[in-house]
């Protein structure tokens, strides 16, 4: 009962994970209807209930654009859990500013990005410049696609894939 379960608006657009409880119980009170069923049967007592993968809500729901949160967790996913200075993957992983903070950087999806210890110890609080360092790719906010902000339940629910990849 606590799989996931991939929420669409009424215009097939991706909203939401939720478990399967909830989304038998939206179901049930009329609220969404089964788009994809690849997982079975839920058996009661008296009946049978297809288990979800995928339901669609009847109403649609206006919600502002998302925007992924800057967090240690994002900034490796987005850099790929790999150096950026010198490409080495896994590991020792810190968080380095582009430009230091004691000499004005914010912390910014543009001015932070990922570092092996080495790479950030050698860099220390100088400017990129200074350091003679040089980034494999530019930093910048990661897309709030639905590809990206739905990706990693993707690998586990290849069922989700012509709703995610259209938007």
């Amino acid at each position: 009962m606590d799989a996931p379960v991939l929420v669409l608006n009424a215009n097939f657009e991706p909203l939401n994970i939720c478990n399967t409880r909830r989304a038998i119980g939206l179901m049930l009170t009329g609220k969404a209807a089964l788009i994809a069923n690849g997982r079975g049967t839920i058996q009661t007592v008296s009946q049978a209930f297809p288990r979800p993968s995928v339901i669609r809500l009847d109403g649609m729901i206006q919600r502002p654009r998302p925007h992924i949160k800057l967090s240690r967790h994002e900034i490796f996913r987005r850099d790929g859990y790999t150096c950026q200075y010198c490409g080495k993957q896994g590991g020792n992983l810190t968080i380095d500013h582009i430009l230091p903070r004691h000499l004005g950087g914010q912390h910014t999806w543009r001015n932070v990005i990922t570092a092996c210890a080495a790479c950030n110890h050698r860099k220390g609080g100088r400017k990129l410049e200074e350091s003679h360092m040089t980034l494999l790719s530019v930093a910048v906010e990661p897309p709030a696609s639905a590809a990206y902000l739905f990706g990693l339940q993707l690998r586990e629910n290849q069922e989700w894939e012509p709703y995610i990849r259209g938007w």
